[in-house]
């Protein structure tokens, strides 16, 4: 082994990333009352194929293939996987009081139960590609939020997922930004 050669590194510190949400409070988690097809509702977005799940995978697995070539990009995508790891645990708190079951597990009406699996990701190999798949799941995530409040008529429920896409209506635009930066 060549000692003379100097080492590579990453010099990339990501102690005291901090979630990319907006600066504004969360409602209390709390329910009406139990509804176990809300709480299937909500389990979608915990879990299904567009769901926090996937965005907090997809989000940490992007920042390590890029790991040190794009470090200031990196800590903007683990801030938004840590909000999206606050958005489960809301949601988690949901369906718990709904009375559904917290799993890795969604129902929808009328389905058989799907587990998530790594299947729901998007990793493309460029930056670029990334960031795109990124903000298509970001949107999507929005429109099946949308959808769901609509289709839940609980106002506390609907208060904590309306407040849930402020964030990621944020993510979206710094998504953006980190495109037009490219």
């Amino acid at each position: 082994m060549d000692n003379s050669k100097e080492a590579l590194t990453c010099d990339c510190n990501f102690s005291g990333i901090k979630p990319a949400v907006m600066d504004l409070p969360y409602p209390p988690i709390r329910v009406r009352e139990r509804n176990p097809g809300y709480a299937d509702l909500i389990g979608i977005s915990y879990c299904g194929m567009i769901s926090e799940m996937s965005a907090v995978m997809q989000y940490i697995n992007n920042e390590s293939r890029m790991a040190g070539s794009r470090c200031a990009e990196g800590k903007i995508l683990l801030g938004m996987a840590i909000a999206e790891m606050t958005h489960m645990q809301m949601l988690a708190g949901l369906i718990n009081l709904l009375g559904g079951n917290v799993g890795y597990t969604s129902r929808q009406a009328g389905a058989q139960p799907w587990m998530w699996t790594p299947q729901c990701l998007t990793l493309p190999e460029r930056f670029d590609k990334m960031l795109q798949a990124d903000l298509e799941r970001e949107l999507a995530v929005i429109d099946q939020y949308n959808m769901h409040i609509r289709m839940i008529g609980d106002d506390y429920v609907n208060s904590v997922l309306n407040r849930i896409v402020q964030d990621e209506q944020y993510h979206v635009m710094l998504l953006r930004s980190m495109m037009d930066a490219v």
